[in-house]
Parts: structure tokens; sequence; C-alpha cells
């Protein structure tokens, strides 16, 4: 008879066990400090405790721990990525979807934060208060404060959900435009063109 709930497993320690459930149930990725807080204990016992469950989950299970934006975050295993676009694809009808301008200007925050409204429309040759309005909306920029001098108008940067929806752990890990260069064919990165995403 099997109690332990993990078939030939040991089980989690308590300290893992509680770990594993404020990660289960939190919206964006956890730092150490944080979960040190939460569960009452030491950063040093919660960094034993990810390895705990980083390892459990390494193998035979539907889920990984990642490392992620600064925090930790518990994702599906790349070997259920089928089932799980799937399910995206029949039960998640209400989807986020940004428009091509909104792919754009999130790009020129990314790279050029902090932004005020004025230099992404400069970069960008066009109006951008209202694909502004709807990256706040998503949550994927936030406003950073203000530029001193004139008029101090509002600063823009990305959000720890832009680095989650793009899976990556700090803005540094964005590709250089060298490397973009590198990546896309020529005709893609033109100026007439432009890449349909």
């Amino acid at each position: 008879m099997v109690t332990s709930g993990y078939r030939g497993e040991n089980p989690l320690s308590p300290i893992a066990r509680a770990v594993e459930a404020v990660l289960f149930v939190a919206v964006q990725p956890v730092g150490v400090k944080e979960l040190a807080s939460v569960t009452g204990s030491t950063e040093e016992v919660v960094a034993g405790a990810l390895e705990e469950i980083k390892e459990r989950y390494r193998n035979c299970h539907g889920l990984r721990l990642l490392n992620i934006a600064g925090g930790w975050s518990m994702a599906t295993s790349p070997e259920q990525e089928e089932v799980v676009a799937l399910f995206r694809d029949v039960a998640l009808s209400q989807r986020v979807r940004l428009s091509k301008a909104a792919l754009e200007t999130l790009a020129v925050v990314a790279y050029s934060q902090p932004t005020t409204r004025s230099e992404i429309e400069e970069i960008r040759g066009v109006r951008s208060e209202r694909v502004l309005d709807t990256l706040l909306g998503h949550g994927l920029i936030k406003v950073a404060g203000r530029r001193k001098g004139s008029g101090t108008p509002l600063l823009y940067r990305t959000t720890d959900s832009f680095l989650s929806l793009f899976g990556l752990n700090s803005i540094s890990d964005l590709p250089t435009l060298e490397e973009m260069q590198d990546i896309l064919p020529v005709d893609e990165m033109s100026d007439d063109g432009g890449r349909d995403i």
C-alpha cells in the first residue's frame, strides 16, 4: 500500500511542500526572500527546498520548476507541450492577442526603457497613445515615474509579466540587435517590409 502519494519516492520535506504549495497558487514568479518570509524559514533552507522540488520534478512529472523573472515558478514540462497546446486551443478562447503595433511598441519599450511616449512615437513614426493603454491594461508595461525636465512626461518600463510571457529571467536575456540580424533573414529586417507576427 502506497501512503506517501509518490509511488516509490520519499515524500518532500515539510518546507518543500510549503514552498511547492505557494508556487502552485502564485500568479507570478516568487523570489527566495518572499518564500522565506511566508514560510517562516531562512533563504538557505528555502534554496534547499527549491532544489528538492526541482529534483523531484526532473523525472516522471508533468511539471518543472523554473528560475524566471528573478524568482521561481512552476511550469509544464517540455514533454507535455503538445497536450498543453491542444488544451489551450480548445479551452482558452479568451487569450490575449497583441496586434503588430502592440508588439512593435512593446519591443521599443523593452529595448529603450525607461522611455517616454514621445520617444516611442519618434521611433515608430506614429501615435502610440492607444497601444500604450492596451499594453498597460495587459500588465506588460508599467509607468515608472516621470522624466525630469520640460513637461515631466511619463516613463514606461516592461513588467515581470512581460518577462514571464516571453520566458526571460531578466531584460538582459533579450537578444541584441546584432543577434537579431543574425537570426532573421535580411528581407525581414528591412525598413519597408517588417516582420509579420
